[in-house]
């Protein structure tokens, strides 16, 4: 069953950011990963606050999102994003 890893990231230094962006996409490649939402504009239906950037990310399966996030690649480039940003990062397993 497929997971998602769904991002709400609002971005505090844009230049920091980008040096983070190539960094994840390779990450999330080599774990079998691929982009659904990456960035785009949101309109909000419902709540708040409104979000800033919403990124969802598609996986094979749960295991795979939780090895990806866990992976010492992705934790390198994880640390350039956390000083760049502040957010909610959630893995969510789709219909089955």
């Amino acid at each position: 069953m497929p997971a998602y890893i769904i991002a709400d990231i609002q971005i505090s230094d844009q230049a920091a950011y980008e040096k983070y962006r190539p960094l994840a996409a390779a990450s999330i490649a080599r774990f079998g990963g691929r982009f659904i939402v990456r960035g785009g504009g949101v309109d909000l239906l419902e709540g708040e606050p409104h979000p800033e950037r919403i990124v969802v990310i598609e996986f094979p399966d749960a295991e795979a999102a939780r090895r990806w996030y866990r992976s010492e690649e992705y934790q390198a480039a994880l640390k350039i994003r956390q000083a760049a940003s502040r957010g909610r990062v959630f893995l969510a397993e789709g219909a089955g």
